[in-house]
């Protein structure tokens, strides 16, 4: 088999990218240009994980990745690739691998592209009646001209992931700091950005491996915005993600199991499976979930491709989710290809 993957530049010279590092005197100055790739430990441990069975050949996802996967001819691929040009980034691996008629883990391209842009994303859920909030996009100052939601509101790019381009900052209270945060957001991000209303209630992530009818929702994961400290507003931030909460220096924000009532469990699982599957879900998946003013679970985010960060230590969702099931990350990788291989039909 190969595995896919992409390594942050500041970890792997060898790429053809600026290796910038994360500066962090100040929100403005804060690169988060690779903010979705990897550190080399975690396609380490990826890659151990799957040779504890497979012959494992490592395929960097660039421009080269076609010609070796015709070389390489895999039985199939893990797919950990997020690439790093245009919208379509997150599909084009998964598409080169259609192409060759190679099986590979996770979503097809079309949902890999609907979920990464958060309008798409928003538009299917609300067809199908899964709640989310209420948005809006904006493309410019002008466009704010029909601008008809409540605030606060939290501006965020439309087609990024990993707490990218979402900042303290972004939470917005009034119609001077949406002008001056439109202005800045769209010259640095060169993309729509999408806006939503705050909802004031409690925020999960929810973490889903398999398909179909065998389709498993691991135990819910509570974020504990308490433990942010006093001047970040209770969102998970770039800040709160990548700053405030590291290995050296952890907070305790997550609580796996989420300690809550029954029924909003089954309700938070039963959101989560349902844009599952609406949104043609692979193998495995992560959704970001926030009950608003009433109690109810609403859609935030979907990633199709999740984080699957080793260490304990760090605070990683679906890892966390995976161990509190009773999973080693050795087994929870494993499971993963193993829901691919059976979708495929190679057993």
């Amino acid at each position: 088999m190969a595995l896919t993957y992409n390594i942050r530049p500041e970890e792997n010279l060898t790429l053809n990218a600026p290796t910038e590092k994360f500066n962090c005197t100040a929100v403005s100055s804060y690169n988060d240009a690779y903010a979705e790739w990897d550190t080399i430990e975690t396609i380490t441990a990826i890659k151990n994980s799957l040779e504890l069975f497979h012959n494992v050949t490592m395929i960097e996802a660039n421009e080269n990745a076609y010609e070796k996967f015709k070389i390489a001819k895999p039985d199939i691929v893990f797919n950990y690739s997020e690439c790093l040009n245009g919208i379509s980034r997150e599909a084009q691996i998964p598409a080169m691998l259609d192409m060759l008629r190679i099986p590979y883990t996770g979503s097809d391209p079309l949902t890999l592209i609907t979920c990464l842009h958060k309008a798409r994303t928003k538009e299917i859920l609300s067809y199908h009646k899964i709640p989310n909030p209420k948005f809006f996009i904006v493309d410019s100052l002008k466009s704010l001209e029909k601008f008809n939601l409540d605030y606060p509101v939290i501006i965020k790019p439309v087609a990024e992931g990993s707490s990218k381009g979402i900042f303290n900052s972004s939470y917005i209270e009034n119609k001077d700091q949406l002008n001056i945060a439109v202005e800045a957001s769209i010259g640095k991000y060169k993309q729509s950005f999408i806006v939503e209303e705050y909802l004031p209630g409690k925020e999960f992530t929810v973490g889903l491996i398999g398909n179909d009818d065998e389709t498993e929702v691991l135990p819910i994961v509570e974020v504990n915005f308490s433990e942010l400290p006093k001047d970040l507003v209770p969102i998970y931030s770039f800040e709160a993600k990548w700053i405030e909460d590291t290995r050296e220096n952890p907070l305790d924000i997550f609580t796996c199991p989420a300690q809550i009532d029954p029924q909003i469990e089954a309700k938070i699982k039963e959101t989560a499976l349902s844009a599952y599957n609406i949104l043609n879900c692979k193998d495995w998946c992560r959704i970001d979930i926030r009950l608003d003013a009433d109690g109810i679970p609403n859609v935030i985010e979907v990633n199709p491709l999740p984080g699957a960060i080793p260490d304990p230590k760090d605070n990683s969702c679906l890892p966390k989710a995976a161990r509190a099931y009773g999973l080693t990350y050795e087994e929870m990788i494993n499971k993963v290809l193993y829901a691919a291989v059976k979708r495929h039909n190679l057993i």
